[in-house]
């Protein structure tokens, strides 16, 4: 049995999507944010040490042994090898290359400048010149996507797959918050794509609040 250990407006969105994608049963158990810190509850220390969202529990792991994982981009490979290699990178060729970078690179390069504008754009008196300060850097990153989704329809290829998912979260606060708009017209078909797919819709209708699937952009 899958459980997804679910926050509200959180990196576990992707997380459901993906289950529906690959059509998998699984349970959801629900958190709420603190209203004032926007932080995730304590009680979600008692899944796991970190607190944070997603958390995946599988009861029927690798040889019938329970496993706990955090961090999507583990939780996304630990489904496509659970599924088969669904969604999961093309065989050889560029289109592999691009699976695992994309990845990464959701976390690791573009989630950071998204995460920091919008830290500092809480801040009372400065944090609205300091956000200013932290929109090129998001720019450099968007213009990157950009180019890259003006080539293809999906970010490792002709098909959609994890990489996809993982670059979901990111590119919906863009649009929600960091300056991605309909200048950039491939990322913008990018996004319409995604919330076209019944799975997407599935996973929002059981995910509850999400706010990021309504945005149409602010910087």
């Amino acid at each position: 049995m899958i459980i997804v250990h679910h926050l509200n407006n959180s990196r576990s969105q992707r997380i459901l999507w993906m289950l529906e994608e690959l059509d998998m049963t699984y349970e959801i158990r629900f958190y709420k944010r603190d209203p004032k810190t926007m932080l995730a509850p304590r009680e979600m220390r008692q899944v796991h040490p970190l607190g944070k969202s997603p958390i995946l529990e599988d009861t029927d792991g690798p040889g019938g042994m329970g496993v706990t994982l955090v961090e999507t981009g583990a939780i996304c490979e630990y489904l496509v090898d659970k599924a088969g290699g669904r969604l999961g990178p093309p065989p050889s060729g560029e289109g592999h290359l691009l699976y695992r970078q994309f990845m990464h690179y959701a976390e690791g390069s573009l989630m950071p400048p998204l995460f920091a504008k919008l830290v500092v754009s809480r801040v009372p008196f400065l944090g609205k010149k300091a956000a200013q300060r932290i929109q090129p850097m998001v720019d450099v990153h968007l213009e990157f996507v950009e180019r890259e989704l003006s080539r293809r329809p999906w970010f490792a290829g002709g098909e959609m797959t994890a990489a996809d998912i993982m670059m979901s979260f990111p590119l919906e606060a863009a649009r929600s918050r960091a300056g991605l708009g309909e200048s950039r017209p491939a990322t913008i078909g990018w996004l319409e794509r995604i919330r076209a797919r019944p799975a997407y819709q599935t996973a929002l209708s059981k995910g509850g609040e999400y706010a990021y699937a309504k945005a149409r952009g602010k910087a």
